[in-house]
């Protein structure tokens, strides 16, 4: 059934005037985003094949082009447009707290930073850097890397750290495939950044490998000397 078709006070954008958004249901709200279905489907029909798509609306912030590849009446703007609304959700909804200004506890640094890397498909690298007082300078994204690798140079971690007249700082990666033990080649780069801030006088506080439910503190294993 289009839009049209629906009686005018039962349409998603009547209802939502009349009874306020938390009266529609998932696929009359993102309905009214899709806005115009094409010949013979509405955008309501439209919002159900892609709700069917992700299983959950949990997973609307993981959505990616090919999740919304084959759906008849979605061109690349609405894809675009979709994606922008996931992106968007995610970050007002899993930013629940601000970062501390003091970065003290693994915990607390995992809970603070982890919504950036939720939904994630390849690593990131993010470098905390700090003040002799643990105190918050700057949070940085130095490197993006592959599915199983993030392409880090010590150059890079330390360079910004010269700007910033950091003291110290602590590295933050994502493992897409959620297992957080850190591969020989975190354990490797770890030991060359604390090898060279004991050179430096520009310590490595931890290194905090992240995934969407779990983190590995080097702090934490006693694997900082």
């Amino acid at each position: 059934m289009l839009i049209k078709e629906i009686p005018l006070l039962e349409r998603p954008r009547e209802r939502l005037e009349k009874y306020g958004s938390s009266s529609l249901s998932n696929e009359e709200l993102l309905a009214i985003f899709i806005k115009t279905g094409t010949k013979g489907i509405s955008a309501k029909e439209i919002a159900i094949e892609i709700l069917k798509r992700i299983e959950t609306i949990e997973n609307f912030s993981k959505i990616t082009f090919h999740t919304l590849d084959g759906i008849k009446g979605l061109g690349k703007v609405k894809k675009q447009e979709l994606q922008a609304l996931a992106e968007l959700g995610k970050r007002i909804y899993l930013k629940k707290t601000k970062i501390k200004e003091k970065c003290l506890e693994p915990l607390d640094i995992y809970n603070d930073n982890k919504y950036l890397f939720y939904g994630l498909k390849q690593e990131y690298f993010y470098v905390l850097y700090l003040d002799n007082k643990k105190n918050l300078i700057e949070r940085k994204l130095l490197f993006m890397g592959t599915i199983d690798r993030s392409i880090v140079h010590p150059r890079e971690v330390f360079k910004n750290a010269y700007l910033c007249s950091a003291s110290g700082f602590i590295c933050l990666h994502n493992h897409p495939s959620g297992d957080v033990i850190p591969s020989t080649a975190d354990i490797n780069i770890t030991k060359t950044l604390i090898d060279i801030g004991k050179i430096q006088g520009i310590e490595l506080i931890d290194h905090i490998i992240i995934s969407d439910n779990n983190y590995f503190s080097f702090y934490e294993n006693h694997l900082m000397e």
